[in-house]
């Protein structure tokens, strides 16, 4: 499945770096790296493009004529990638995506300001209206697999990135321990990996699994924005946190179960 992104800002080039998954990419374990993603996955092959987008940061809220934004060449794909672009350029790039062969487009805000729920709503009925399958989740790790839409389902598995999924192999003890994470899908940005392998050797006490995800979320680090987002009454960075959170503890709880 051939992929193509368009993007602005640090968020966007930790995205693609994970995608591609090179050597390198991961730094967060420093000299303890045990080369834990090497081989698992990369779309090196399918990434057909990476378009860097003007920074919504510097245009107006409303753009009265988005074709100046617009990409000059529009490479030829089956899924678009959108990281903090412009939610008018994203409106006017949807039929130029089909008419590129497109057909799925997927999306985040990872900022409070970044594409608010209205308008993720709205550009998923355009899409959907003209033929292309959409996603717009709020943060980027809250996209799941939906039967009603194959492609972008696809898209999920083959990268293995969205809502983080976990398989965890449990030591049985006085206090379980454990022993081996594999990481099914991970946030986009990588930083479940991470998160896994800090997790092993941990005591199955919840406070201490807890302590160690939030410790290994920041750690990596986590991009999204600290401001309060009236949508979620958080944190977006927080909301991260409870998704993985909730990812180790359902893999958890079927590691006990099939033990």
């Amino acid at each position: 499945m051939k992929l193509a992104v368009f993007y602005n800002g640090e968020f966007g080039r930790t995205v693609i770096g994970n995608l591609i998954n090179y050597s390198g990419f991961c730094i967060s374990c420093g000299d303890a790296c045990t080369q834990c993603k090497t081989g698992k996955y990369s779309c090196a092959e399918n990434l057909v493009g990476i378009v860097e987008m003007v920074d919504p940061n510097t245009l107006d809220d409303f753009i009265d004529d988005p074709e100046p934004y617009l990409p000059k060449n529009i490479p030829k794909a089956d899924i678009a990638v959108v990281i903090n672009v412009h939610p008018d350029i994203l409106f006017s790039m949807l039929p130029k995506l089909l008419e590129a062969g497109y057909k799925g487009i997927i999306g985040c805000s990872e900022s409070p300001k970044e594409l608010p729920l209205g308008l993720r709503v709205q550009l998923e009925e355009k899409a959907t209206e003209i033929g292309l399958e959409a996603s717009f989740t709020k943060p980027f790790c809250a996209m799941r697999p939906e039967l009603n839409k194959p492609i972008i389902s696809a898209f999920l598995k083959e990268a293995r990135v969205g809502e983080p999924m976990l398989e965890i192999t449990l030591q049985k003890g006085r206090m379980d321990t454990i022993l081996f994470v594999d990481v099914i899908r991970s946030a986009p940005c990588g930083s479940t990996w991470y998160i896994a392998k800090r997790l092993i050797g941990v005591e199955t006490i919840k406070e201490e699994i807890w302590e160690r995800i939030s410790e290994a979320h920041h750690a990596y680090p986590c991009t999204a924005s600290m401001d309060r987002d009236l949508e979620l009454n958080d944190t977006i960075l927080h909301k991260a946190g409870y998704i993985v959170r909730d990812a180790v503890m359902d893999a958890l709880l079927r590691a006990k179960m099939i033990r």
